[in-house]
């Protein structure tokens, strides 16, 4: 028998670090949850550290090991399989042992729920332990323990300058690590396309399907609309591999790396997923079904089950539940606020307590990422303080121990981190030289536009290290930390179990008395985002750049257009702030057309 997910959210991937051990704090409890394979380095750390806590044993891989990276990661990803079948097999030992046990854990169930239904009968006398048991036995399953591999992660690695076949560059290290694990979850794949990448998937035979069993290994991909999906899941299924979820993000209102779309509003994109589910599926399937005959391999009769997820600044039940019945989206992600759950993410004291105290016009849109890629930042993270403090030194860049972003091959064919000390180095020197033909404002620009770029390799796993009380090595690059603008309308840390009944409608975390609606906020941040876009044209801007301009603010007001549609004929989820809500639309209207 099929047994469903015990819950209708899961955890995202956050940074390197505040994810790194999510699965052991909360997978016994049928949380899914994701977390970075990057950095090799923190998670040969985290390994050692979970190894001597839990008392099993440890093997240390050093760089001196043939593809380190990859055995690395895998021997972590086993690591928290064990941990986790551990502490969910003592769980369910715990329910059997008392009846507050079992209410407690109800506490944290969805309210409409068939496992929570059944665990009250026992509560209320009607059925007896034995039972309890086989309810136990058949329904609960932990959490799934997913993966995620940023596919533009995917630097090239040397052997005395000479570079190594593509099957050792990063992100496909990370992906013969996962696939070596014992894991049966999924690996997340972000940040777009990577056909080299996508391509090497075809040599594991945990991704394809086999007689009379569920898919080994899974595939998710992250993506920001209906045309991206198609392309990239139809990219993959003419190699015979199934996407079994596409997880669908806010193109601005989301943490981390954030990638706009041309306009495309997230309740719009999930409108057309919605109508267009089937035909995902069917086309897919078709494609899927060539490729494995061609390959000799088994035909599922049947497409594989497919699930649509949604993510990027929901916060309240009310509108967790529209996103699942409205557009009847499998699961929804829950991402920042969980930076405020201690018993959930990684994530050190001060961190924490920077995050809580975080107000909207604390968040913004920076670029510090190496990757050039619009970055969600917060102020005031140590990281800003130990950036300053070289600049002012003259000392500016990181000394770049990682290297994981050194994607750059301006000034060297191994590639070079643009966060890093030797690039800024270079770059401001050949800044000054032509420093007198230009103004002061221009020189300043273009030298704050080299010197802001992070070192997020250290910057987003050091939280891990400080709340461990790990030792931290080398050059102090502090905390950096990306959430999405919706932590501002939380303001305090929490219990898993308070924020799991606040996702569930049976208790409120919020204290901001004003919070707007996720798909309102997107919309405003776009708003602006446009601005800005229309700020930097010049009577140079070449004609393509301009017609997609004029693009995005068309799919804007079509947007705006489906939203007031949308509410004013809401009668179930926002009816107390419809008024409001049509209002706001009304007024982005307006200034949209004068923008």
């Amino acid at each position: 028998m099929k047994v469903k997910p015990l819950h209708s959210f899961h955890i995202p991937v956050m940074g390197l670090a505040y994810t790194i051990d999510s699965p052991i704090r909360v997978a016994q409890y049928g949380l899914a949850s994701t977390l970075s394979v990057m950095d090799d380095e923190l998670i040969e750390r985290m390994n050692k550290f979970y190894c001597e806590k839990f008392e099993l044993p440890y093997f240390e891989i050093t760089k001196k090991i043939e593809d380190f990276r990859a055995k690395r990661i895998t021997a972590y990803l086993n690591t928290l399989d064990t941990i986790v079948k551990r502490k969910f097999d003592t769980l369910k030992k715990d329910l059997l042992k008392s009846k507050q046990n079992v209410e407690e854990y109800i506490e944290m169930l969805p309210t409409v729920s068939d496992i929570r239904k059944q665990l009250q009968t026992y509560i209320d006398d009607k059925i007896s332990v034995e039972n309890l048991k086989n309810i136990l036995d058949t329904y609960l399953i932990p959490g799934d323990i997913d993966v995620n591999i940023m596919t533009k992660v995917d630097r090239e690695q040397f052997d005395k300058k000479e570079p190594l076949p593509s099957i050792f560059n990063d992100a496909h290290a990370a992906l013969r690590g996962f696939n070596n694990s014992t894991l049966h979850s999924s690996v997340v794949l972000s940040a777009g396309m990577n056909p080299k990448l996508f391509s090497y998937f075809e040599e594991f035979d945990a991704f394809y399907p086999q007689h009379d069993q569920p898919l080994a290994k899974k595939i998710i991909l992250k993506v920001s609309d209906y045309r991206s999906a198609l392309i990239q899941g139809s990219f993959l299924a003419k190699k015979g591999l199934w996407v079994s979820e596409y997880r669908i993000e806010s193109g601005l209102n989301c943490g981390g790396h954030a990638f706009a779309t041309d306009g495309f509003l997230l309740g719009v994109i999930l409108e057309e997923f919605k109508d267009k589910r089937e035909e995902l599926i069917v086309t897919t399937h078709e494609l899927m079904v060539k490729a494995l005959a061609q390959k000799g391999k088994y035909i599922p009769e049947q497409p594989l089950s497919l699930k649509i997820t949604a993510q990027g600044g929901v916060g309240t039940a009310a509108e967790h539940q529209f996103l699942l019945e409205h557009y009847q989206v499998d699961s929804v992600g829950w991402g920042s606020p969980f930076l405020l759950v201690p018993e959930a993410t990684s994530v050190d004291p001060a961190t924490r307590q920077l995050l809580a105290n975080a107000k909207e016009e604390d968040l913004y849109l920076s670029h510090v990422s190496p990757l050039g890629i619009p970055f969600n930042n917060i102020k005031g993270t140590t990281n800003d303080v130990y950036k300053a403090d070289r600049i002012a030194k003259n000392k500016a860049g990181s000394s770049c121990p990682r290297k994981y972003l050194a994607l750059n091959k301006t000034h060297d064919n191994e590639g070079i981190c643009t966060a890093s000390r030797k690039y800024q180095t270079i770059e401001i020197e050949a800044l000054k030289q032509k420093k007198s033909e230009m103004s002061v404002e221009d020189y300043q620009f273009k030298y704050q536009s080299i010197t802001e770029k992070a070192c997020l390799c250290i910057g987003l796993a050091n939280a891990s290290f400080l709340e461990n009380n790990l030792q931290i090595k080398g050059e102090a690059q502090g905390v950096v930390i990306c959430p999405g603008p919706n932590i501002a309308y939380f303001s305090k840390e929490v219990s898993l179990k308070q924020m799991m009944q606040h996702i569930y409608g049976r208790n409120n975390v919020i204290d901001a008395t004003h919070r707007p609606h996720f798909f309102i906020k997107e919309l405003r941040m776009y708003l602006d985002h446009f601005k800005e876009e229309k700020r930097q044209i010049k009577a140079d801007t070449p004609g393509i750049q301009r017609k997609k301009l004029d693009k995005t603010k068309a799919n804007l007001e079509a947007g705006i257009d489906y939203y007031h549609t949308l509410f004013e004929n809401d009668q179930t989820y926002f009816t107390a702030t419809k008024t409001d809500i049509l209002n706001e639309l009304t007024e982005i209207k307006i200034a949209l057309s004068h923008a």
